[in-house]
């Protein structure tokens, strides 16, 4: 699936100044994550239990 048939959203923490951000999009196999400031640039992609783990540790942060 290429990044433009991908649904992306920002986190609700976001600012509305726009820097800083990532966003992310879902799917079934995936979480794809991507720099807000240059959507032109590749995204990379995660499990669905990588994310998981990713989330719970920024969280603990």
């Amino acid at each position: 699936m290429s990044n433009s048939q991908l649904a992306w959203f920002k986190s609700s923490y976001s600012g509305t100044a726009g820097d800083n951000c990532v966003e992310v999009a879902v799917t079934e196999q995936a979480i794809h994550v991507r720099d807000s400031k240059d959507v032109t640039r590749p995204s990379f992609a995660v499990d669905r239990d990588g994310w998981a783990r990713f989330v719970t540790f920024a969280a603990e942060a």
